[in-house]
């Protein structure tokens, strides 16, 4: 018999990133938002946390050698067409994913810089931030940052949406090649995100703000659609204005469900499409 010859692959989107044991964050909600999105999703995972839709109860972290060895196993035989990177906890984790993105070449790099979870709990200790930014800022395509992040990484408050283009422009002059800096957590009915690129003018994007507690997970979801576009073939700024697109839908979608106590996950899953081949 002979053998049909392969010419297409599913688009390839590998997160590094936590798993949430409550399924609306972390892994899991990026192996949603790769199926939902239509591409294959992979993990290297970076730590176990005891999560909920109320905290943090507990981290495990995943030594920095096995850490290796999943993204070893995963670009090795599989390949990536575009990378989603979450919750790094510390310095040596970090550095093995700078080294996977310089030995493999890996592109379409995403990189929530996860600090602060939705419950307000911190998930990252400080120097650990500054070998982030040393190592991944340079190296990756894009950063998704939330105004607490951004805020903590610039030692300053964001106040208003008048602070917003100076703040994505010191995270650019801070290494960064691209920066989403998303604006949800600033008062008003809405909500405004600025992208920032250093050979491109400011794209900004608004909307109405949805009334919902069910925003669980909604930076890992938005960073993840993201690199799945980026994985299917769009650029960057068509790449974000898509996720966006989607994470409006799944947060509209999801207003009205309870999921636990506390923060609820998205509707990750409200129009899912089938799996492409590129």
């Amino acid at each position: 018999m002979t053998e049909l010859k392969k010419t297409t692959h599913y688009p390839r989107v590998l997160t590094i990133a936590g798993s949430d044991s409550g399924g609306g964050a972390g892994i899991q909600a990026d192996l949603k938002t790769f199926s939902a999105l239509g591409c294959y999703g992979m993990t290297a995972i970076t730590a176990l946390t005891a999560q909920n839709t109320v905290g943090v109860q507990g981290i495990h972290a995943v030594p920095a050698a096995f850490l290796k060895a999943q993204l070893q196993s995963v670009i090795e035989d599989i390949g990536v067409d575009a990378v989603k990177i979450g919750m790094l906890h510390a310095p040596e984790i970090v550095e093995v994913v700078a080294w996977a993105i310089d030995h493999y070449q890996l592109r379409n790099v995403v990189l929530d810089p996860v600090m602060v979870a939705t419950s307000g709990d911190k998930l990252i200790a400080q120097e650990t931030v500054q070998v982030l930014v040393r190592d991944l800022f340079p190296r990756v395509g894009v950063i998704t940052p939330n105004l607490d992040e951004a805020a903590w990484l610039l030692g300053r408050p964001i106040a208003d949406v008048n602070s917003l283009a100076p703040a994505a422009q010191d995270l650019l002059d801070m290494g960064a090649q691209a920066v989403l800096l998303k604006g949800g957590h600033l008062q008003g009915d809405e909500l405004v995100d600025l992208l920032v690129q250093a050979s491109h003018s400011p794209m900004r994007l608004a909307s109405s703000r949805i009334a919902s507690v069910n925003v669980h997970g909604t930076g890992c979801t938005l960073s993840s659609a993201i690199a799945a576009h980026l994985a299917l073939g769009h650029a960057l700024q068509d790449a974000v204005r898509l996720a966006r697109n989607y994470i409006i839908q799944a947060i509209a979608q999801g207003a009205s469900v309870a999921t636990g106590k506390g923060h609820g996950p998205l509707n990750h899953g409200f129009a899912p499409v089938p799996m492409q081949q590129i």
